[in-house]
């Protein structure tokens, strides 16, 4: 009989699983149709504080400023929305359609993560095609 190390089996099952487990993270990043994303708007030199800034103040600073941001994102300033949420990025400057904030606003993907939650008590609607694509053209433009 061969005798392995302690934990050597444990390791073995997690080397074994950690490509499946890659391959189902890229599944759920994949469920998101970006077909259905309203399309930038045809607006250059899109501002942080002039364009976008007045947008997230109606719509997501109630949740996302400065008192108890929920989930650690705060979108009241430009440094502290391009940080993210504690480790993930949600705004990736150059590429709206991949950014998850934008998902978030246009309510793709997982329905937990709809901005603003459908429903919600302080009555705030959803964003309009219009306000999703001047924060896409912003984003692609470099996030400024």
């Amino acid at each position: 009989m061969i005798t392995h190390p302690p934990g050597l089996h444990a390791f073995t099952l997690v080397a074994a699983l950690l490509p499946s487990l890659s391959a189902s993270h890229a599944a759920a990043q994949s469920h998101i149709d970006l077909s259905k994303l309203p399309p930038p708007a045809n607006q250059p030199g899109l501002a942080y504080a002039s364009d976008i800034k007045p947008i997230f103040d109606t719509s997501c600073v109630r949740c996302h400023g400065a008192e108890k941001p929920k989930a650690g994102l705060r979108l009241d300033n430009l440094a502290d929305a391009l940080k993210g949420a504690g480790k993930t990025r949600v705004i990736l400057p150059g590429n709206s359609a991949q950014s998850p904030l934008v998902h978030s606003i246009a309510h793709l993907g997982p329905e937990d993560h709809f901005m603003p939650p459908p429903g919600n008590k302080a009555g705030i609607p959803r964003l309009t095609a219009e306000q999703i694509g001047l924060v896409r053209a912003w984003i692609d433009q470099g996030a400024k």
